[in-house]
C-alpha cells in the first residue's frame, strides 16, 4: 500500500482514503439525542472487547464483564409500568411474560434478546422483556436462550423454536409477532426461516431493530462506520465465531441475510440509524425481501448508532412506529 498525493494505492481501484478526522455531532438530531452521543462515546472507551480465540474461561469472563458494562443502562427497565411478570419453562429454559396494562387479550410478542449472541443472558433477558412489551403493547415472552461458550449454534436457535411452539400451542400464528434487538433480530430471522422449513405457521409479523443479520460482516457499513458507532465501535467477528462454531458464518440460520425468502417470510419491520454498524444488515435484507416481493419497512433515523439513543425524542419515533406495524399486522386498534 502506497500514499500517492494524498491517496492510498491499494489493489482495490475504488477503494477510498480517508485521512484521520474528527466527525463532529450531529446537528440534525435532537439535544436529546446529541447529549446522548456524547455520553456514549465516554462509555464506548470503557467496554471490554471480545477476546480472540475460543477459550472457554476466558469468554466466560468476558461476557460477565460485558453485562456488568451494560447493566447501568437496564436499571430503568425494572420500573417500566407493567402489570405483571412470571415465568414459564419450556424445554428447560426460562421465558420470562411481561404483561403491559393495555395490552389487549389473546396477542402475544416473542422477544429474543440481543447481546451479540453470546451475552445479556438471565435477569437481562428479563429486563429487556419489559422494555419489549413496553414498546409493542403486547404481553410478552422472553426466551432465556442458550449461548456459547457452552452452547454455539444451533442450540440458542432451538431454543427461540421450541419457545415459539410453545406459543403456536396456546395462540394462532395470526395473533403472534416475533422479534428482537441486534443479535435477538439474527434469532428471529433466523426462526422464521426455519419455521417454515419446518412446516410450522409463519407469525404475522417480524420485528427486527437494529438486526445483526450477517455474522460474515461482509456490508458497507462495517467499513464506513467502524469506530463511529459509539455503541459498538469494532467487528464482533470472534464473538460470531464463537457462536456459528463448526458451521459457516453465511449458513441462512446463522446469517439469515443469505436465507431463501422467496418461498415465504413474514411482513417484516426493519429499523436502523445512521450511525449504526449494522445499517447495512437492514438496507440489504429490506432490498432482498422487497426483491421477492415479500412486505417490509426500512426505518432509518439519522444520526442513530447501534440500539438508539437511550431514550430520546427518536426512541420515542421508532416506538411509536413499531406500535403501528404491530397494530396493522394484528388487526388491532
Amino acid at each position: 500500500m502506497q500514499k500517492d498525493s494524498g491517496r492510498v494505492r491499494t489493489d482495490d481501484p475504488g477503494a477510498v482514503f480517508l485521512p484521520a478526522r474528527s466527525i463532529p455531532t450531529p446537528v440534525s438530531i435532537s439535544a436529546e439525542a446529541r447529549a446522548c452521543l456524547a455520553a456514549l462515546e465516554r462509555l464506548s472507551h470503557l467496554r471490554p472487547p471480545w477476546p480472540e480465540g475460543s477459550d472457554a474461561e476466558t469468554w466466560r469472563q468476558a461476557i460477565s464483564a460485558a453485562n456488568a458494562h451494560f447493566g447501568p443502562a437496564m436499571a430503568g427497565m425494572e420500573e417500566l409500568p407493567i402489570l405483571r411478570v412470571d415465568e414459564e419453562q419450556v424445554a428447560g429454559r426460562t421465558l420470562y411474560v411481561a404483561v403491559p396494562h393495555d395490552a389487549p387479550d389473546g396477542y402475544v410478542y416473542l422477544d429474543i434478546h440481543g447481546g451479540g449472541l453470546v451475552a445479556l443472558g438471565g435477569d437481562p433477558c428479563r429486563l429487556m422483556g419489559r422494555r419489549a412489551a413496553t414498546t409493542t403493547g403486547l404481553a410478552t415472552y422472553s426466551i432465556d436462550y442458550r449461548m456459547p461458550p457452552d452452547d454455539p449454534y444451533p442450540a440458542g436457535l432451538d431454543d427461540c423454536i421450541a419457545a415459539y411452539r410453545h406459543l403456536l400451542d396456546r395462540h394462532d400464528a395470526a395473533r403472534i409477532m416475533v422479534g428482537g434487538v441486534s443479535a435477538g433480530g439474527n434469532l428471529a430471522a433466523a426462526l422464521a426461516l426455519r419455521a417454515r422449513d419446518e412446516g410450522l405457521p409463519l407469525p404475522a409479523g417480524l420485528l427486527l431493530l437494529t438486526p445483526e443479520l450477517d455474522l460474515t460482516e461482509s456490508g458497507d457499513s462495517f467499513q464506513t462506520l467502524r469506530g463511529l458507532d459509539v455503541v459498538q465501535p469494532q467487528s464482533y467477528a470472534s464473538a460470531n465465531a464463537l457462536y456459528a462454531g463448526r458451521h459457516p458464518l453465511d449458513h441462512p440460520y446463522v446469517s439469515p441475510l443469505f436465507g431463501d425468502v422467496s418461498a415465504g417470510f413474514p411482513p417484516t419491520f426493519l429499523q436502523a440509524g445512521t450511525r449504526d454498524l449494522f445499517l447495512s444488515n437492514a438496507v440489504r435484507f429490506h432490498r432482498t425481501l422487497r426483491r421477492h416481493g415479500m412486505p417490509a419497512e426500512l426505518h432509518l433515523f439519522e444520526g442513530m448508532p447501534h440500539g438508539g439513543f437511550g431514550g430520546a425524542p427518536e426512541d420515542q419515533e421508532v416506538a411509536d412506529e413499531v406500535r403501528r406495524f404491530v397494530a396493522a399486522r394484528l388487526g388491532l386498534r
